[in-house]
């Protein structure tokens, strides 16, 4: 089993450098062959929504404020934490199931309930700012 990378990034609160970002941790994934639907779909989005949620809601789309990514990539999983300046929310009840009728009109938890899907972990604590981490087993 090769050594384990670990990728930072810290961004403005600005959605234009999402793709880049996304893009950057894809690559590294298919250098250590993750699976093709892992790669196309789950990582990708996940990612993206966390990273949007980081920028959008957890920031409030200030420009001054930042968000980091941490990265930690091995043959057999990733971990990617993404830290806003936010307060925080409830993990729980923003992944509740968004296609329930009672939630259907909910503008909320939509991109963490996709990231709870398509990840193996999804988890929420607090470190010097908000924290999303997800977590993706090698298939």
């Amino acid at each position: 089993m090769a050594l384990g990378e670990s990728l930072d990034f810290r961004i403005p609160s600005d959605v234009q450098y999402i793709e880049g970002i996304v893009g950057q941790v894809v690559q590294r994934c298919q250098e250590r062959a993750f699976s093709r639907r892992h790669l196309a779909l789950n990582l990708p989005v996940a990612l993206t929504e966390a990273l949007s949620n980081a920028i959008l809601r957890g920031n409030g789309d200030v420009r001054t404020r930042a968000v980091t990514l941490r990265i930690q990539i091995d043959d057999t999983q990733l971990v990617a934490e993404v830290r806003d300046e936010g307060d925080g929310f409830d993990l729980a009840r923003c992944t509740e199931d968004a296609t329930l009728p009672e939630n259907l009109g909910r503008e909320d938890g939509r991109g963490l309930f996709l990231m709870d899907k398509l990840m193996d972990r999804v988890e929420r604590f607090t470190d010097g700012g908000n924290v999303v981490r997800l977590v993706l087993i090698r298939a």
